[in-house]
């Protein structure tokens, strides 16, 4: 009764004979990363080449891990994504190497995958050896008259054999397992990491958050111009159309004209709200004529006194200016509903890439995000580009907030 282990082994290379076709797959496959590592050897052998050829390795390490990639992906369909997009890679070696990109992708051409294309070798060696001597009847004739083979034929053909047919039964186990082991190693060091794989991840977040934030704000740009050309136009030609009859109509009964007058005035407060709501979306002298311009209408309408101060050298991103226009007209809002302030300090400056807003109240003081008071909903709003807020605001005031936003996208 044969032992647990070789019952196991005998099982599997049952499962995976010599002549399958994931038998052959796993040769080609190691086979084909032998080339790739015949620099390493042939510097080995030559100590005088090592140096140079260590050195043309690690200039060519793109390259070299390219064609791994490539192999693994024809050979195995596996796909092995690169540590980062050629951009993101520092131009020289020095650099590329410091950063600690490349150090696995070293370390794998220049140790480990030299070190699995010898054992490659010897594998497809032992092949051929197993070819050699379960074909030992077929060629024993081609031997010398005095060959030990021709000589004794029975005693040693037949455990030649033998041996070579256990040993073509065994090489496909060993060549999945050799091929696992490579496809492993070219997962773990020529692939990004664990660190790599978040960052790049973050990165990819980040991205998309400012692809919606941009979406967004194009398709709120998108109603207020079709509000303001449809809707609302339609409402100022009626509401001209129905003044025109109150004045024009003198003959009419009493309770008609009164029809005409209330509608007359229903639809100029629905012109009044629509424009409300189209300037909250988006106003068109955000748009048309920058921050600046914007923020004087919101100080101009607040219910108390603004004084502000704008310092801009240029126009920023847009998706900011929407962010920075309704984060102050929030502010203001809650500071009138809130702060019980008799007048408001706005000041908007640039300074190292970063738009800084400043909004301060001579009110109450005491503002907290956990009580509701708007708070949350700024932040949140500033964080959608990547800006900070920060409140000061201790009992008795005065509340300063301050939100720094940066200036491009």
């Amino acid at each position: 009764m044969p032992s647990t282990p070789l019952r196991r082994a005998l099982a599997r290379s049952a499962e995976r004979p010599p002549w399958s076709a994931a038998a052959w797959r796993d040769v080609r496959f190691i086979a084909a990363g032998i080339p790739l590592a015949m620099p390493i050897w042939l510097a080995c052998l030559t100590p005088k080449a090592f140096l140079p050829v260590t050195f043309l390795t690690l200039l060519c390490l793109r390259l070299l891990t390219s064609a791994q990639r490539g192999r693994l992906r024809a050979l195995r369909g596996v796909e092995v994504p690169a540590l980062l997009r050629s951009a993101d890679l520092p131009a020289g070696l020095l650099t590329r190497l410091r950063t600690g990109v490349s150090w696995r992708q070293a370390g794998y051409h220049l140790l480990v995958g030299p070190v699995l294309a010898l054992g490659s070798l010897c594998l497809l060696y032992a092949w051929g050896a197993g070819l050699l001597l379960t074909t030992v009847l077929g060629w024993a004739w081609l031997m010398p008259s005095s060959s030990p083979v021709r000589v004794h034929p029975l005693q040693l053909d037949v455990p030649v054999t033998l041996c070579g047919a256990v040993l073509l039964a065994l090489l496909p186990w060993a060549g999945a397992l050799l091929a696992r082991l490579e496809e492993t190693a070219a997962r773990r060091m020529l692939g990004p990491g664990r660190a790599e794989t978040l960052e790049r991840r973050v990165e990819e977040i980040a991205e998309s958050r400012a692809g919606l934030v941009d979406a967004v704000d194009a398709e709120r740009r998108r109603i207020e111009r079709d509000l303001h050309d449809g809707a609302q136009q339609r409402l100022t030609s009626l509401a001209m159309n129905l003044g025109l009859a109150r004045r024009a109509l003198k003959d009419v009964p009493p309770e008609v004209m009164q029809v005409i007058v209330d509608a007359h005035e229903e639809a100029q407060a629905a012109i009044d709200e629509l424009r409300d709501l189209v300037r909250g979306l988006h106003p068109a002298v955000l748009e048309d004529r920058g921050l600046d311009a914007a923020l004087s209408g919101i100080a101009a309408r607040a219910p108390l006194p603004v004084r502000l101060d704008v310092d801009l050298t240029e126009r920023i991103a847009p998706t900011v200016e929407a962010v920075a226009y309704f984060t102050v007209s929030e502010a203001l809002t809650n500071v009138a509903k809130h702060a019980r302030a008799s007048r408001v300090q706005l000041s908007v400056r640039t300074a190292g890439g970063r738009l800084l807003l400043v909004v301060s109240d001579d009110g109450v003081g005491g503002a907290d995000a956990s009580r509701g008071t708007g708070l949350t909903g700024l932040r949140k709003r500033a964080a959608s580009v990547d800006g900070t807020l920060s409140v000061l605001s201790p009992l008795g005031g005065p509340t300063t907030i301050t939100v720094e936003l940066p200036c491009a996208l």
